[in-house]
């Protein structure tokens, strides 16, 4: 089975000028859609707040404007408590859409996602390693976020290594390499649980690795931002150009002057450290590096100057979302957000087997 990126994607019809006009119709719509889609999400909860008293708090908390009309309590709850944990879950839901983007284009196949490789597992048992038994500690406050880091590096140099291990790294042995090595990591970080013989440790751990924003803090969004922003979806936007050349293959890479190899190890770096950073903030949660790059090359075509922003913004819409309904649907019992997250993108990696299927590509 070969599933190959170049073979799947949505082929460029209209002209550049086009192309263009299209691209920035869809960063303007979602760009709006984002703004709404946090004034409604931080508005919702066990307390509901309407979405125009949320919009003078945050008028009021940024740029002072307004009278103070509303009770003390709502804007503690705004400012303090949701705003917050709605930023991570668009920071969080950016940076594993765009880690998706670039995992898909680097290894040439749209079944690859940062959950699918191994690249969470080993985030995950970095993280919990440093919580359950303060690895990493001479790192002070980065010593969960550098444990999942080293954790998720560690995993995606692995799985590398042994799909190599045969030759010519092909799309089934690098997908295989993951499944094992994130089986692995999983079962790794089941035995650290279990020998930590901490019950709270245990339970803190298990909820944390299905997913939650709910220790989202205000300290720890410029950290998550710079990585997500800056380190990650501003440099693969700038290296676009890059990325579609590896997405045709190595030979094409080649003949621009691109080094395929040393670009990959770039890479893994840019998605090791970003993947490692989100998970010691939000636990480990799939599906979104999935689902979100499809929905962008389908809107915008397949350059990835183009897919990169508007896989960002999307990838933040979705997982704001998923959130909500995860503190919603059962309140005031709040669902592990990747329990969520796995709900929507397991019917679509259905339909995606499907249609490769259909393709004769799988």
């Amino acid at each position: 089975m070969s599933t190959v990126l170049s073979d799947v994607r949505e082929p460029d019809v209209l002209g550049v000028g086009a192309q263009r006009r299209r691209t920035s119709v869809w960063l303007v719509s979602l760009s709006a859609g984002l703004i709404v889609t946090a004034v409604v999400a931080v508005g919702t909860g066990a307390i509901a707040i309407d979405p125009l008293t949320v919009a003078r708090i945050l008028g009021h908390q940024l740029f002072g404007l307004g009278e103070v009309t509303w009770e003390p309590p709502q804007e503690a709850i705004v400012w303090q408590v949701r705003l917050p944990r709605v930023l991570l879950g668009m920071l969080v839901g950016g940076g594993l859409a765009v880690c998706g983007v670039a995992l898909q284009a680097m290894v040439r196949n749209v079944l690859a996602d940062p959950y699918l490789l191994g690249i969470n597992s080993g985030a995950s048992s970095g993280a919990a390693a440093a919580i359950l038994f303060g690895a990493g500690a001479g790192f002070g406050q980065y010593a969960l976020s550098t444990s999942a880091f080293l954790g998720a590096l560690a995993a995606s140099l692995l799985v590398f290594l042994i799909a190599r291990s045969g030759g010519r790294i092909t799309s089934i042995r690098l997908l295989l390499s993951g499944v094992a090595v994130g089986y692995a990591l999983y079962a790794t970080t089941s035995f650290l649980i279990f020998a930590s013989g901490s019950a709270e440790g245990a339970r803190s751990v298990m909820f944390w690795l299905l997913g939650s924003l709910g220790l989202a803090r205000w300290d720890a969004l410029l950290t998550v931002a710079a990585v997500v922003i800056g380190g990650t979806t501003l440099y693969l936007t700038v290296v676009g150009r890059r990325l579609d050349a590896l997405a045709v293959g190595d030979e094409t890479a080649h003949t621009l002057g691109i080094n395929p190899d040393r670009f990959r190890v770039r890479l893994l770096v840019v998605v090791s450290l970003c993947v490692g950073v989100l998970v010691s903030a939000s636990g480990s949660i799939g599906f979104v590096g999935l689902v979100v790059p499809h929905l962008a090359r389908r809107l915008v075509g397949a350059p990835h100057v183009r897919v990169v922003p508007v896989a960002a913004l999307l990838g933040a819409i979705l997982l704001v979302w998923a959130d909500v309904i995860a503190r919603v649907l059962l309140a005031p019992q709040e669902i592990p957000i990747g329990i969520i997250t796995a709900l929507l993108g397991a019917p679509f990696l259905l339909v995606l087997i499907r249609r490769l299927h259909a393709g004769g590509i799988a």
